[in-house]
């Protein structure tokens, strides 16, 4: 059984990202999530004890947040929450992890821009008697240009195809 779970906290520490020999991405950082109380005596919001975890997500979503979250930020993390003690010879502990199936900004701290991650179109493999690809009309719909800062990797692949043109981040004066 695999207990889901959805944690808001602040990223502690800057997202480490690889790429395994098998081309598997992997970001992983650490999420601090301190509890909050109203105490009625002092008329203040006081701080709980803080939760630790150890966020990892693989795949488009580990490249995605490698782009998009950085250390400070506040963020919204729901995934498999796996609980590891460890034993080294000296010291025993517990690793709590959450293996991430969405991770996105807290809004009630702050605010995003979302921009759509579009992967490239692969080159037709096999093409009819006339030279013409089978998916010739799906070539023709390609999508808007997208923001530089989507995946470098993606953005390097489409550019090289031509289906892909750069724009400018920011946002234009009216």
């Amino acid at each position: 059984m695999t207990d889901q779970i959805t944690v808001t906290g602040l990223v502690a520490t800057a997202p480490r990202h690889l790429v395994t020999s098998e081309g598997l991405a992997i970001t992983s950082f650490r999420l601090a999530s301190t509890s909050r109380r109203f105490e009625r005596s002092a008329s203040a919001w006081v701080d709980g004890d803080t939760n630790w975890f150890t966020v990892t997500a693989f795949r488009a979503l580990a490249v995605n947040a490698a782009t998009c979250v950085s250390k400070g930020e506040r963020v919204i993390v729901t995934g498999a929450l796996r609980i590891r003690e460890w034993e080294n010879g000296k010291q025993t502990g517990t690793n709590v992890d959450i293996e991430a199936d969405a991770i996105g900004h807290d809004l009630a701290y702050g605010t995003a821009e979302y921009r759509r991650v579009v992967a490239p179109v692969a080159p037709a493999e096999h093409a009819d008697a006339t030279g013409d690809s089978e998916d010739e009309d799906a070539q023709e719909a390609l999508p808007e240009p997208v923001s530089a800062r989507a995946v470098p990797s993606l953005l390097e692949a489409a550019l090289a195809t031509g289906r892909l043109s750069i724009i400018p981040v920011g946002r234009a004066s009216a």
